[in-house]
């Protein structure tokens, strides 16, 4: 750990002292600027939770200190889209040519062959201890849900989501094709599952097909008469003629539908004519819709033909969105498994890919809520921001500015839990090779 933290969290309380805040992630009132949207603070820390977010040297000086000598505090990473029962399993069934579809074939014999409950557990796990590891305080995953997996996966789901609480809080939002939303035996699987086992979202893989509006109607009924949120995998195509977004948007005003509704990939907007795009932009800041963009996934997949150089890399329109008012957030997508090869549920990774990628900087401004805070409001958890009263969940840096932070992979983190520092060591890959075969 990065800051030889060593008496601090044994003592009732103390300071972490001389620290850089993003302003965007405390109430910088009364707090000195420090550039590049950034502020200087001292954080007291009692019973595991923040008691004052105070300007350097203010407050109780006979508290044990921390000098941060500068060095950058967040508030925990909050993920809000994942895929942790497909996570790791790359090694036993890799994507053949990395295109989309190698991901659909290889995901599919993946799991018909090999998904038991002791299969998705064990990855899970790894997944979890990852993400753990690296700061993530809260955590989204989508279950793939067919019938016979999902009275699978759905049950270990919950069993981690008991086993994880304290430490990463979890949620679960079902996976499947939209038009299954119209089968009445996979519709009963699915509810019964989320019912017992999940967390009241509800959600599918929206594309082009003629079942999409009744699908849609379909799901946008059961959420609401449940009081169910809504999270959908949306146009993940650059065919500009996928244009699915626009519909939920519009069932969403239809329906006045009060729960929270996430969009995650919206690649096809990249692609659209700007009028298009801004009428269906429009829409969705209508609907108060939430946008997830899952950049490094998206960037590996999409335009992807052998010996040709991407082009065009369907990473949506995040900052017209942004513009209207949309809250817009990136996360980690796929781990090591077919759809994306790499990745390790890092969410400081993705906010940096995310920055060079999509423009994140010049300014800063409140970018990094794209991690935190805007993704914590949709999972309804209290994470995401530094402030008085919340548990002292922290992630706390040696770098003091943004080039500092964003040039290293800054693997000398120090994670706070409650006030207390955890073990920031992740679990080696030799772990998973019993259950991947190897």
């Amino acid at each position: 750990m990065g800051h030889g933290f060593a008496t601090a969290p044994h003592a009732p309380a103390f300071r972490l002292a001389n620290a850089t805040l993003p302003a965007a992630l405390a109430d910088a009132a009364g707090l000195p600027a420090a550039g590049d949207d950034t502020v200087r603070a001292d954080i007291l820390v009692g019973g595991g939770r923040i008691e004052a977010v105070l300007p350097p040297g203010a407050g109780d000086a006979a508290l044990p200190v921390l000098d941060l000598d500068r060095g950058m505090v967040w508030p925990g990473f909050v993920d809000v889209h994942t895929h942790s029962d497909k996570g790791h399993s790359w090694p036993r069934r890799p994507n053949p040519d990395g295109t989309f579809m190698g991901a659909l074939t290889a995901v599919t014999g993946d799991r018909e062959a090999n998904w038991s409950a002791a299969d998705v557990a064990a990855r899970m796990e790894f997944s979890l201890r990852c993400a753990h590891a690296h700061g993530t305080v809260a955590l989204r995953t989508h279950v793939d849900s067919r019938v016979g997996q999902t009275g699978i996966s759905f049950p270990v789901f919950a069993e981690m989501r008991d086993r994880w609480a304290g430490k990463v809080a979890l949620q679960a939002s079902p996976l499947f094709a939209i038009d299954l939303a119209l089968d009445a035996r996979h519709m009963d699987d699915v509810l019964a599952n989320v019912a017992e086992y999940g967390s009241v979202t509800l959600g599918a893989v929206t594309y082009a097909c003629p079942q999409l509006g009744e699908g849609l109607e379909t799901l946008f009924r059961i959420a609401g008469a449940k009081g169910w949120n809504l999270d959908f995998h949306v146009d993940e195509t650059l065919d500009p003629a996928a244009a699915s977004l626009r519909l939920i948007a519009e069932t969403a005003i239809a329906h006045r539908f009060e729960g929270s509704i996430l969009v995650g990939h919206c690649c096809s907007l990249s692609a659209q004519p700007d009028d298009e795009a801004a009428r269906t932009m429009d829409l969705v800041a209508q609907a108060g819709i939430a946008v997830v963009s899952l950049p490094m996934c998206n960037m590996y997949l999409q335009s992807r033909a052998a010996g040709v150089t991407p082009r065009r890399r369907g990473v949506t329109l995040l900052h017209e969105m942004k513009a209207r008012g949309v809250s817009v957030m990136v996360a980690s997508d796929n781990t090591r498994d077919p759809f994306y090869a790499y990745g390790d549920l890092d969410l400081l990774e993705v906010y940096r890919e995310a920055t060079r990628i999509a423009h994140f900087d010049h300014p800063v401004g409140d970018w990094p809520t794209a991690v935190t805070a805007a993704p914590a409001a949709v999972m309804g958890v209290e994470h995401g921001r530094i402030a008085a009263g919340r548990s002292a969940d922290l992630v706390l840096f040696r770098a003091r500015t943004w080039t500092e932070l964003l040039s290293r992979p800054q693997f000398d983190r120090t994670v706070l839990r409650h006030g207390i520092p955890i073990d920031t060591t992740v679990p080696d890959y030799r772990e998973l090779d019993p259950v991947l075969g190897r």
